[in-house]
């Protein structure tokens, strides 16, 4: 049995594949050409690109009708049933609230009850519209920003692990920046991939044990790329209904076999926090959730399908 490891930065992460198989060339040129898709999804799907679909949009789709190619359109329209099935709480076009809090640059700030009045009425999926007939996209008025970072790289591993399919390989986990990771298969000594969620800072010390197999495991926490100011930290996750960072939930996770969903959705817990836990916990049948609350002092913990355990 061979073992093949490939990496690549992509998307403003890294991106890593594990491969095992009896045929250790075919398996590293299947992880190329899924890590070559990678590349190809990040160059249509980029905020920063001013060449890729997603920047023409924000460019001009508040005066004309935008075309995107279809796989691009499909994920457009994924994020928005997921918005509805939500209630809101995962947006894509939050972009305007993103950058009204310097999560944008590296002029992270608190702005005030103006620029963030402003920023709220130009955010929202609600000032988004998708024209199948044609593959177009559509803002109704100018400032709307669209910002697929809690979607695009579980995207990105779900094709990839289409092409790993695709060309034989049979048993594979695949991850992005640690946040997302797919499970293909199982590996050659179990009959499932064990991956952990481990303990998370201002809570107390946890240790979670996640099996996979075609499925996987998306995270999410408010301190990354967090900042402080005035005795307070801000993480980058916002809430799209106060235009202020998430403050109550600390962590969560979902499982599901799209890691597309799995991406979206804990980004959606952690925003929508113990309240809207079962809401969402509830959207796919056998979905695996957990979501962390508060802090080490007065800690709270709601899960399905994910038990604290010894690692």
């Amino acid at each position: 049995m061979e073992t093949v490891t490939l990496a690549r930065n992509a998307m403003a992460t890294r991106f890593e594949l594990v491969l095992h198989g009896e045929n250790a060339p075919r398996l590293r040129a299947a992880g190329e050409e899924a890590l070559a898709e990678v590349d190809r999804l990040e160059a249509r799907l980029s905020l920063y690109r001013p060449s890729s679909e997603i920047a023409r949009v924000n460019t001009n789709a508040a005066r004309q009708s935008v075309r995107v190619s279809p796989p691009v359109f499909a994920l457009l329209r994924q994020a928005q049933q997921l918005h509805r099935e939500t209630g809101g709480v995962f947006d894509i076009a939050i972009a305007p609230l993103v950058r009204c809090w310097g999560f944008m640059d590296a002029g992270r700030r608190v702005p005030d009850a103006d620029e963030i009045a402003a920023a709220r009425a130009c955010s929202g999926l609600h000032h988004v519209l998708l024209e199948e007939a044609d593959y177009t996209v559509r803002f109704d008025q100018e400032g709307v920003m669209l910002d697929l970072g809690a979607i695009g790289k579980g995207f990105a591993i779900d094709r990839a692990a289409e092409i790993l399919r695709e060309d034989g390989v049979t048993s594979a986990l695949l991850h992005g920046g640690t946040s997302t990771v797919y499970g293909l298969g199982a590996p050659p000594d179990g009959e499932a991939w064990k991956v952990a969620i481990t303990e998370a800072p201002e809570a107390p010390p946890i240790c979670a044990a996640v099996f996979l197999r075609d499925s996987a495991l998306s995270v999410s926490a408010v301190w990354a790329r967090s900042f402080a100011a005035g005795g307070k930290q801000y993480g980058h996750v916002i809430d799209p209904r106060a235009g202020h960072p998430v403050n109550k939930s600390v962590l969560s996770a979902i499982g599901l076999p799209s890691a597309t969903e799995t991406d979206a959705l804990s980004t959606a817990l952690l925003v929508a926090g113990l309240d809207g836990y079962e809401a969402i916990a509830q959207l796919r049948p056998g979905t695996r959730a957990l979501v962390l609350a508060g802090s080490e002092e007065n800690f709270r913990m709601l899960s399905q399908g994910i038990a604290l355990a010894a690692w």
